[in-house]
Order: C-alpha cells, then structure tokens, then sequence
C-alpha cells in the first residue's frame, strides 16, 4: 500500500521536472491521485508516464497561456494552449461557476487541451458553491458506433454531481462505453482476458482479447450490441463528441488526437480542430428554487433510492457510493497499485530524477 501524500507528492515532483509551476503541478497531481483515491485506478498515476510521453512528444505545454477566445454573459469558450487537461478543465470550471453567480448558469467549451482525468474531479468542483457541476470530454477513437468496423468515437465520458443537505452529494462518472480503456490496460498487466461484450475484433466480431485495439479491434459503446443497447451508448458518445469537439473548435471523431495509450501516438492526418475538446457546466440552484428547498428535496431522494427494496445479498447505491466508500478506506490504508505500475513509475522516476519509493 502506497500513501495518497506520498503518490501526490511523487507526481507533483514528475510534473514539475516537466516545467509545470508548482501550483499547476500541485493540481494535476490532485486530479490523478484522486482517481486512485476514488478506485478510479486506470485514470490514477498509472497514467502519469502516458503524460510524460505526450510531452516528449512536442504536444503537451506545461506553461499553457490559457485565454477565453469567446464568450457571452452565460457562456464562453477556452483555448488551452496545449496544456494539461488536469489543468485546463479546472480553470474552465471556475469560469462557469462565475458566470453561473451572475446569470445563474456557465457553459464553457474547451479547445487545444489534453486528457483531463477522470470527469468526474472537475464536475464536483461546483459542489463547495451550492451549484450542480457536470464535466465531459471527447478522447481519441478508439470506440465504433454499432455496426460500424471503424473507430470514430472516444470513450467520451460524462459525470454530473448535485449537491444534498445532508446525505452526500450525488456524483455520476460514467464512461460511453461498455468499459473504459484504462480498463483494459489493467487487463493487459494482468495478462487476462477481457469479458464479453467489451471489444471486437478488427472484423467486427465479439472478441475477450484484451490486446483487441492494438490488434485493430475497437472498444463497444455502451450496451454492447444493438440487441443490449449499444445505440444508446453511441448517442451518449456522439453528444459528447459533439458538445467537446464541434462546439469548441477542438478535433471531433476520427480526428481527435490519442492519449499517449493503445500503443500509438499518432491521430488522423489532417486535424478539424485543436487539440482535445472538454465541456464543463455549473448551475446555481437557488436559480430554479431556494437552494435549502432543493438539497432537502435531493436528501429524500437519495434515501428514498437507497432504502429500495433490494434483490438478494445486494444493496441500491447512489452514483458516488462506492468511490466514497473506497475515498475513506485508502486515505487510511493506503492506495495498492499493481506491480506493473510500480514498475513504470520507477522507471519513470529514475528517467526525471524523482525517486520513487
């Protein structure tokens, strides 16, 4: 077991021998140890050496000058200027919040970012100014719409988190797709099969082989196949595709740049866009009805679900339940990464002078 402060402090070192300052630093490494804190562990620091290599790349700026490139009283749109997404979204999240104090509602639109970690982080940003958040992001297609042999689509994921009074809050983190990609990497450390109904081959026929995407196989949207629903996922993605991509100015589809993953660095030729494209949201309440009048409200629906009568030997959650339950028990027993992991952040420890112990 590895402590969050020391993974944190680890990774903040490893951002800022990239030439991030150290607030910028201290973020990021917030953002990723918090995915490892909320059992989120294919977004957690077993993603840092994915960062390192898209800044050796030439594409990734650790010194992004980040400038809002159009706006109206409720809305605006943010050039990242390459720079961390663990960063970027953030500021983003902060613009909305404050056109949502004055008007009662922020859309932001990002453009020329990077991977942002898990949405969720950014979503739950709104939550300490009494305001629902929601984050979205297109990532690099990996996923084909049902029936199609061609990727097209990223994981493209969604989170939304809405304040209680005092149950806590609600917080959905969900990818498009029947499973994230991170997902399947773990898999692959483990030498495993994938289940059914998470990728197909480069046919398009069902496939278990967790190398499927480097094999020219692709992910599957949400619901599998079209008997089980996967229509609905590929709506899901391609509005998330088109809210971070088209909206802002960012690559869309085929087009948006790879994170450093799947064993390919390179996109598709010929770029619509900058970078990749996020989404992020926040809504006062009291902007519909008194907020305590809301949160009493959100209170009893939270427990009215989690008091459902449940099948045998199960329990009903809240979206957020589990990753609160996993947040308290790694803040005091430490986060377990994979020896896979560990292996990786040596490696990348020694490389950048940063000991990792």
């Amino acid at each position: 077991m590895h402590p969050y402060s020391r993974l944190q402090a680890f990774t903040r070192q490893v951002f800022i021998q990239l030439g991030c300052s150290p607030n910028d630093a201290e973020l990021a490494a917030d953002v990723l140890v918090s995915a490892d804190l909320r059992g989120v562990d294919s977004h957690g620091v077993a993603r840092l050496p994915g960062y390192v290599r898209l800044y050796e790349a030439g594409r990734l700026n650790p010194k992004p000058v980040m400038r809002v490139v159009h706006e109206t009283p409720g809305t605006a749109t943010l050039d990242g200027d390459r720079g961390l997404g663990l960063v970027v979204a953030p500021r983003a999240m902060n613009i909305a919040v404050e056109k949502a104090r004055h008007v009662g509602a922020g859309w932001v639109s990002i453009r020329n970012s990077n991977h942002f970690g898990i949405a969720g982080y950014h979503a739950m940003l709104a939550l300490e100014h009494d305001m629902i958040g929601m984050a979205m992001t297109n990532a690099a297609p990996l996923v084909t719409p049902t029936f199609s042999r061609q990727r097209l689509l990223g994981t493209n994921p969604i989170a939304v988190a809405v304040p209680a009074l005092h149950q806590p809050p609600f917080v959905a983190d969900f990818a498009s797709t029947a499973v994230a990609y991170g997902k399947l990497e773990i898999l692959q450390r483990q030498g495993v099969p994938a289940p059914e109904g998470w990728v197909q081959d480069r046919d398009g026929n069902p496939s278990t082989d967790a190398d499927a995407i480097r094999n020219g196989g692709a992910l599957l949207p949400l619901g599998s196949d079209r008997e089980r629903g996967s229509h609905k996922g590929y709506g899901l993605g391609a509005v998330v595709d088109i809210f971070s991509g088209v909206l802002s100015g960012a690559n869309y589809g085929p087009w948006v740049p790879p994170f450093a993953t799947a064993g390919f660095m390179a996109g598709a030729g010929n770029p619509v866009g900058l970078g990749t494209g996020h989404f992020v949201g926040a809504l006062r309440l009291d902007a519909f009805r008194p907020a305590e009048e809301f949160k009493t409200h959100m209170d009893n629906w939270i427990r009215t679900f989690r008091n459902a009568p449940a099948v045998a030997g199960q329990r009903v959650l809240i979206p957020g339940d589990p990753e609160r339950a996993c947040e308290t028990e790694r803040r005091a027993a430490g986060i377990p990464l994979s020896p896979a992991v560990i292996a990786d952040l040596e490696i990348l420890g020694r490389k950048l002078g940063v000991p990792f112990a």
